[in-house]
C-alpha cells in the first residue's frame, strides 16, 4: 500500500471531510490518529470503516477550545509512535447567525479558540513529533462548512467569529509555511468552495456516488483527498503553499 507506516494525525474527524480523511488515509495503509470533539465521535469513524482499514485507525477526544485537551491529544499519540508524518488541521467550531450581538461571549470566544487558536496550539505541540519524521507534513482546511455540512457561501449563515478565526487561519498557515520551511516541514492549506459531502462509509470511494450527484456539479471530497495525497507525494524539495479551487 502506497502510505504504508505514514503515520496521520486528522482533526474533526467524527463526519463529513474529517472522516472522509481518515477512511482514505487508512484505506492507503496509513496509521491513522484521529480526534474529535468526544473520543465517543471519534470511535464512531472507526468502527464506520469497512475491513482491515479499521485497525489502522486510533479514535482520541479532543475538544480544540481546549488547551490541556490539545496537549494531552499530543502526549497520548507521542506514546504510540515516535513521529507524525502528517497533521491535517481539519477540525472547526461552527457559529451561526449574521448578527454580531446574537451571539454570546462565550460562543464567540469558543468558536475563535478552536479554530484559530486550535490550529496553532495543535502546530505547536505536535512538531515534536514531526520534527521525528523525515516527511513532515502540515495541512490546513481553510473551507467554510456548517454544522450540517453546506458551506457557508451557500448557507450564509456563518457569524462574523467563525469568518474572524478562519482569517486567522489562514494567516497562521501562511506565515507557518515561510517559516518552517528551511527546517523541511511543508505546510499547505486548501481553499475550496462548495463541495460534495459523500460519506465513504459504504461506498468507500469504490466510484460510486453516495449523495446522487453528477460528477461535473460539484467539487468532490475524494477530489479533495487527491489534491492532499498529491502535494505529500512530491518531492521534498516541492512545497505547495495552497490549493485555491474555482466553482464550476
Amino acid at each position: 500500500m502506497k502510505f504504508e507506516n505514514l503515520r496521520v494525525v486528522v482533526t474533526g474527524a467524527s463526519r463529513y471531510f474529517g472522516r472522509a480523511l481518515a477512511v482514505g488515509f487508512a484505506h492507503l495503509g496509513a496509521e491513522v490518529y484521529v480526534s474529535a470533539r468526544t473520543v465517543e465521535a471519534a470511535e464512531r469513524t472507526r468502527t464506520e470503516v469497512l475491513g482491515s482499514a479499521r485497525d489502522r485507525i486510533h479514535a482520541f477526544g479532543c475538544d480544540l477550545s481546549r488547551p490541556a485537551e490539545i496537549r494531552e491529544f499530543a502526549a497520548r499519540v507521542g506514546e504510540r509512535t515516535d513521529r507524525v508524518d502528517l497533521l491535517v488541521n481539519n477540525g472547526a467550531r461552527w457559529l451561526d447567525g449574521m448578527d454580531l450581538e446574537a451571539a454570546s461571549d462565550d460562543q464567540i470566544v469558543e468558536t475563535i479558540e478552536s479554530t484559530a487558536g486550535g490550529t496553532v496550539l495543535m502546530v505547536k505541540h505536535f512538531l515534536p513529533l514531526l520534527r521525528g519524521s523525515l516527511r513532515p507534513d502540515i495541512v490546513n482546511m481553510v473551507a467554510v462548512r456548517d454544522a450540517e455540512g453546506a458551506s457557508a457561501a451557500t448557507a450564509g449563515a456563518a457569524h462574523e467569529a467563525f469568518w474572524a478565526a478562519k482569517s486567522a487561519q489562514a494567516g497562521f498557515a501562511d506565515i507557518l509555511s515561510r517559516r518552517l520551511r528551511p527546517s523541511g516541514v511543508r505546510v499547505f492549506s486548501l481553499f475550496p468552495p462548495d463541495f460534495s459531502t459523500s460519506d465513504p462509509r459504504f461506498a468507500e470511494w469504490d466510484g460510486s456516488n453516495p449523495d446522487g450527484i453528477a460528477p461535473d456539479e460539484k467539487l468532490t471530497t475524494q477530489a479533495l483527498f487527491e489534491c492532499i495525497v498529491y502535494a505529500v507525494e512530491q518531492p521534498r524539495d516541492c512545497f505547495i503553499r495552497s490549493f485555491h479551487f474555482e466553482p464550476r
